[in-house]
């Protein structure tokens, strides 16, 4: 990984998410979390729900800064494709491990959407399309993707039935997820990362490469750029939200517009204290970022191996760490599960560090 020349900006935002992304899906207790680190239950968004969107933003800027002067052969489309099959290999492999042999097992159960799936695939087609075609171009696709995947979402009867945006069986995300995974899915009736939400996910990385655009430009006031984007987006966004609620789990387009929105302007201010007036802070941050697929893969492995290990009858691993250190009579249950998964925050930072120091960059 070159060092030099690089925008901090973006490695402090990349590290930023994937801190993020650790702590909310490391509590104590999901019975006891602060509402912030909860997903919404269905329409609207809280904190937590920016997370992943923020990521796939990222992914769509860093794929500016690796590609933008790679030329359009076989040996980028091959680079592009092995790091897409990995990410997508090592989220089926989360999907599918347990810790007892055979350590793949129960395979009508296994989740095959996901996280790291999804952002290989998106990674795919972003890449792909970046390469071949204009930012005007992209704009339009993206416009495309938003506008198309509202009409499928709103005006697409299913089984006969008038289309929804609630959780039911005739949304027709939700109808393709059931009938295209079946039991491989998060929920009986629905997949966060599913088949047809991944369109629209796209359209968030594209909107990462707009950024990423402005950003590799020579323009001045780049920050005053990205702000008003933001700004526009989040108005366009919460506007649409009466017409196609703003829903992580369906990724709807008014949630990528507000995503989007709150992407631009929160890198917009790190650039303008980092980049432009040159204030060193949000270095843990960076470091995390370095190597943010191989923390996330390693925090969700470790995690679910926590949650296997049985260390006094039924208790987990986690269960028996959590209950003996965290559960203190003057704290509240809720403090002691942010505490949790603060100290598994910590541990994972500090890995990142370790790594910079020593100039160890995984690449997936």
């Amino acid at each position: 990984m070159d060092l030099r020349n690089r925008i901090i900006s973006v490695d402090i935002f990349r590290g930023l998410t994937i801190v993020l992304m650790i702590l909310v899906n490391n509590p104590g207790t999901w019975s006891h979390v602060y509402a912030p680190f909860l997903h919404a239950p269905w329409h609207g968004y809280t904190p937590t729900d920016l997370v992943f969107p923020f990521f796939l933003f990222i992914v769509g800027c860093s794929i500016v800064f690796a590609y933008q002067n790679k030329p359009t052969d076989s040996s980028t489309y091959k680079k592009i494709t092995v790091r897409a099959l990995k990410l997508i290999g090592l989220g089926l492999f989360l999907g599918a491990f347990t810790i007892h042999f055979p350590f793949f097992k129960d395979f009508e159960k296994i989740r095959f959407p996901g996280v790291l799936q999804r952002i290989g695939v998106v990674f795919f087609f972003a890449s792909i399309l970046f390469i071949n075609f204009k930012w005007k171009t992209l704009v339009a696709i993206c416009a495309f993707l938003l506008i198309g995947y509202w009409l499928l979402m709103g005006y697409v009867p299913v089984n006969g039935m008038a289309p929804t945006f609630e959780r039911a069986p005739n949304n027709l995300a939700n109808y393709l997820d059931v009938v295209v995974f079946g039991t491989h899915s998060y929920k009986a009736d629905y997949d966060p990362e599913g088949l047809l939400s991944t369109l629209p996910s796209i359209a968030t990385a594209l909107m990462g490469i707009f950024t990423g655009v402005v950003l590799r430009s020579k323009r001045a006031k780049k920050e005053v750029l990205l702000f008003g984007i933001g700004i526009i987006m989040l108005v366009v966004g919460n506007v649409w939200d009466i017409f196609f609620p703003i829903n992580k789990a369906l990724w709807s387009s008014s949630f990528v517009m507000v995503t989007a929105g709150w992407a631009n302007i929160i890198l917009a201010l790190i650039y303008y204290v980092s980049d432009v007036k040159g204030i060193k802070f949000g270095s843990i941050f960076k470091y995390a970022g370095a190597n943010a697929i191989v923390l996330y893969f390693l925090s969700s492995f470790m995690g679910k191996m926590m949650g296997l290990i049985k260390v006094d009858g039924d208790t987990s691993l986690k269960g028996w760490l959590f209950n003996t250190l965290y559960v203190q009579d003057f704290m509240t249950m809720k403090t002691s599960s942010l505490l949790y998964s603060l100290t598994l925050v910590s541990f994972y930072v500090l890995l990142g560090y370790i790594l910079y120091r020593k100039k160890i960059f995984i690449k997936v």
